[in-house]
């Protein structure tokens, strides 16, 4: 039912009698853990063990996987033998000949008048690698979470085209989390086993802080005439590459006139990483979103999360390549020199300015490098208030984005949604659900006019609500599925929240990881979009017990660690400092992941 078809409050039926009593509200707040967490210890997270997972590999064809790891022997071997090739074709009539036509640089128009490197561009690179440190760190620990890619939206086992795990093992109740890997240490920020929570606050935050540097790069090299260096201006760039090319792999390094004008094989891999992978890595940032692929679903449709995600982590592996290019080029091919020119803005060999200032950068960055990791361990509140600081405010503008449905069909159902959370184990749910849920009751209550309990009959007599959507997990996985229950607007139309509600708050059977009851807190204004709902039915059918039964929340402009399963009460409230450890939510007080994550 969209919600141009939702009933007027009048036209809802009485609410049930209501057994609610100030005990029994109390107590789903008597199950909260209250302790506050603040340190990543041997006890965080449940005492969640390490676990390896595989080499990275590929996948050939449909069954067949290459380990990347062969990549080592077989590039070492490709490059014995490019080197002697190129040594042969340097003395070949003709391959010297188009290497003295097409030199290597290629010296633009106007060029002459910008020669040097001014302060600022030493400034962006020792910025742009700083940043890049934790940004890099942080993607790999974010990719360790679920640890396979895809090119569709459907997250399939044995449909990912990349994994850094093993197949998945045929438990039809097996985790997302289950799935998850421990990086070594000192690579993922943090290496920790399904610490995403904090790797995102250093991804989200560090990347705000790089599109900042960025815009400014961008600003100064148009403004100065840097761009000159960067942007191919002529077509000759092209042999002068390939030429340039032969003369590296000969080991013949072509004449350097870096002052002027960089090398065209330079200028390619230049314009390629600040014009086409930094801006790809920012759009397929955003890709990953669901907010905003819930709103622009033109896009989202054919762009879909698990490609986005792809291409970023393929524009990583092009950033690592040429960072490792770029710095072994740098020292080989003239160090002093080329220090010199970068960091002390002198075009010589002889003195060791450049040199000095670059120890000091790189001094600055290997502390940067061993430090980020303790650090996070001991202060994690503090690594997740000050990402908060710098990502808040575009989340808070994303997540007011409302969306219809109508993007999916039934044709674009996934063949497989992956399960996730622990599972409820009290003995109140196994009763419920021994007993087909005939006794369950859903309680409604806080600050609203019309406290009540429903059973699951009074439940599906309410105006019917379905809706087929993509679910966005925060490890990175996606499904489309048809959810069919109510809209949550129709449960607000009932219980009538009082002007002081603000967050509403909807409590789970099952427990958290480091016990307590699983919770999230959820602004009262998404109650009223299109797509949040509770669901009851799956596909169909009524909703399964891996999946939430008998009910659990949908709210598709949040992820889904957000969308709270096997719940069992719902409460209004102020504001949610008083609930639990006053984060917003369970995984927000255990494991510093954020109450507002729209993207």
């Amino acid at each position: 039912m969209a919600t141009e078809d939702r009933p007027t409050p009048e036209q809802l039926p009485a609410p049930a009698a209501s057994n609610i009593t100030p005990q029994a509200l109390a107590s789903f707040r008597e199950e909260l853990d209250t302790r506050e967490h603040d340190v990543v210890d041997d006890t965080w997270a449940g005492s969640m063990p390490a676990q390896n997972g595989v080499p990275p590999r590929v996948r050939i064809g449909r069954t067949k996987w290459f380990s990347l790891l062969w990549l080592i022997p077989i590039g070492f071997v490709l490059l014995v033998i490019g080197i002697a090739v190129a040594k042969e074709l340097r003395e070949v009539p003709a391959v010297a000949q188009f290497v003295e036509r097409h030199p290597g640089t290629v010296v633009p128009e106007g060029a002459e008048g910008v020669a040097g490197f001014p302060a600022w561009v030493g400034w962006q690179h020792f910025f742009n690698m700083l940043l890049l440190i934790p940004i890099i760190r942080s993607g790999l620990s974010i990719l360790a979470d679920h640890p396979r890619l895809y090119w569709t939206r459907h997250s399939t086992p044995g449909r990912e085209w990349f994994r850094m795990q093993k197949p998945v093992p045929t438990d039809p109740l097996y985790t997302a989390k289950q799935d998850s890997i421990t990086l070594p240490n000192g690579v993922g920020l943090p290496s920790r086993r399904h610490s995403i929570g904090l790797a995102r606050w250093w991804h989200l935050g560090m990347n705000t802080l790089w599109l900042l540097n960025g815009l400014i790069f961008y600003i100064l090299v148009f403004a100065t005439g840097h761009w000159l260096r960067l942007v191919p201006t002529s077509w000759e760039v092209f042999p002068n590459a390939v030429s340039v090319m032969i003369q590296y792999l000969s080991l013949d390094w072509p004449t350097d006139n870096s002052w002027v004008a960089y090398n065209s094989l330079q200028v390619i891999a230049y314009f390629l990483t600040v014009f086409v992978a930094a801006p790809l890595a920012f759009l397929t940032g955003l890709g990953m979103s669901p907010a905003l692929s819930t709103k622009f679903r033109r896009i989202s449709s054919v762009f879909s999360i698990q490609f986005a995600r792809s291409v970023h982590f393929l524009v990583l592996t092009w950033f690592l390549l040429f960072i490792v290019m770029h710095v072994t080029l740098v020292i080989t091919t003239d160090a002093l020199h080329n220090f010199n020119m970068m960091y002390a803005n002198r075009n010589d060999a002889d003195s060791w300015h450049g040199f000095w200032i670059f120890a000091a950068s790189l001094v600055v960055l290997t502390v940067v490098w061993v430090a980020v990791t303790p650090f996070t361990y001991r202060h994690p509140r503090l690594v997740q208030r000050i990402g908060y600081a710098l990502i808040g405010p575009v989340q808070r503008l994303f997540e007011h984005i409302d969306s219809k449905p109508g993007q999916y069909t039934e044709k674009d159902i996934s063949p497989y949604l992956w399960h996730n959370g622990k599972y409820p184990e009290t003995q109140e749910y196994k009763d419920h659900y021994e007993n087909n849920f005939a006794d369950y009751r859903l309680r409604v209550s806080g600050l609203v006019e019309n406290p009540m309990e429903l059973d699951l009959k009074q439940l599906r007599e309410l105006p019917y609500h379905e809706q087929i959507t993509q679910h966005f997990c925060i490890q990175g996985w996606s499904g489309v599925a048809k959810w069919g229950g109510i809209s949550m607007q129709t449960v607000v139309d009932l219980v009538q929240p009082k002007p002081e509600a603000k967050w509403v708050v909807f409590y789970s059977f099952a427990e958290g990881s480091d016990e307590g009851i699983y919770y999230d807190a959820q602004p009262i204004e998404q109650m009223s979009y299109h797509l949040t709902m509770l669901a009851y039915d799956m596909n169909g059918e009524a909703l399964p017990y891996g999946h939430g039964a008998p009910l659990r929340l949908r709210n598709e402009v949040q992820l889904g660690f957000k969308l709270v399963k096997w719940i069992k009460g719902i409460e209004f409230v102020e504001h949610f400092s008083e609930l639990g450890g006053g984060e917003g939510g369970y995984n927000n007080d255990h494991e510093f992941f954020g109450y507002r994550q729209s993207i």
